[in-house]
């Protein structure tokens, strides 16, 4: 028997054109919210009649439509990945303002990319970068933490904030022995390194990195090369922070030099290191949670930013790990 959807409101918007972009190519938007709201809706022209279970549930797509609409008039393009998030925003905080999601003084910009937070944890993540010497980004992958990180750290080079930036991870042998990879050990600790790599290129133009990293205003290294050293007036992230051991994370920690900034993302659920070992990043979220200075941002899934089929893996993930943990 069909359930009976009592509550009906009708949207209309002024803009054809707009509404058309809102409701995306064959409808793929409209089609979107209904599946994941439970809704119904009918697009008329410009305008679209939304049927519902509940007033909550009415009140929620409207809002959601609503502001999407708001950020199309603003000239800002909406993606199936928006509609998403903006459902994801909203459902949580339906007080929420997409267009300070966006806004303009979100932006980090370098030599080659404009780079705007899509979620509330983005923007408080790149504030909290910019307010605080030591942060760290925990979450899901796929949520923004080292890129949004490595975008920060070309600006403040470019903006001459910070002289060096240093990106760093640990060198975790997943299955395979570096002695047996081919080449020296430089082409060996490449392939781990491979993402700092990807994400510099995609802020600055190919010859700007060969160029920087060759003269050491940047740097791109396993953890291991950090030992002994102590780095001043620089930006250094330590990725994949999960992988590291107690020991490695207080001696990155302890690295930190006058005028520098450090930001540890990881996430705790994606541990490589050997069973039964300890987590540096998982001690120091401890240890460090009440010291003064130090800021923490925890990422969820709902600011998962790739492919919309990866929140709900990541989702299906960890229904999956709380089942076992209660069957346990």
């Amino acid at each position: 028997m069909m359930q009976t959807l009592e509550h009906e409101r009708r949207l209309e918007f002024d803009d054809s054109e707009l509404a058309r972009d809102l409701f995306g190519p064959h409808n793929a938007n409209i089609a979107l919210i209904a599946g994941k709201s439970g809704a119904r809706l009918d697009t008329r022209g410009n305008a679209v009649v939304l049927r519902a279970d509940s007033e909550e549930t009415l009140a929620h797509v409207a809002n959601v439509l609503v502001q999407l609409y708001g950020l199309l008039r603003q000239g800002k393009p909406v993606y199936p990945a928006d509609v998403e998030q903006a459902l994801s925003v909203l459902a949580k905080e339906p007080e929420a303002s997409l267009h300070r999601v966006y806004r303009e003084e979100g932006l980090v910009v370098s030599a080659k990319k404009t780079v705007v937070p899509k979620t509330a944890t983005q923007r408080d993540y790149l504030a909290s970068i910019r307010g605080h010497d030591l942060v760290f980004g925990i979450g899901p992958a796929g949520t923004g933490k080292t890129y949004l990180a490595v975008a920060m750290g070309v600006s403040f080079l470019l903006e001459r904030k910070v002289k060096r930036l240093i990106l760093t991870r640990p060198a975790v042998e997943a299955g395979e022995k570096l002695g047996f990879l081919p080449g020296d050990l430089v082409e060996k600790i490449n392939p781990y390194l491979r993402p700092l790599y990807d994400a510099l290129n995609d802020m600055l133009d190919f010859r700007k990195v060969r160029e920087m990293l060759e003269t050491g205003v940047i740097e791109v290294a396993p953890l291991a090369f950090m030992r002994g050293r102590t780095l001043n007036d620089a930006l250094i992230i330590l990725d994949e922070a999960q992988n590291t051991t107690p020991e490695q994370m207080k001696m990155f920690l302890t690295r930190l030099g006058l005028a520098s900034k450090a930001v540890v993302t990881g996430d705790v659920t994606q541990i490589d290191l050997p069973s039964r070992a300890v987590s540096g990043l998982v001690e120091a979220r401890r240890v460090l949670k009440n010291v003064r200075g130090i800021d923490f941002i925890s990422f969820s899934d709902a600011d998962v930013i790739r492919h919309p089929l990866v929140g709900r893996i990541v989702k299906a993930y960890e229904r999956d790990s709380q089942q076992g943990q209660k069957e346990a």
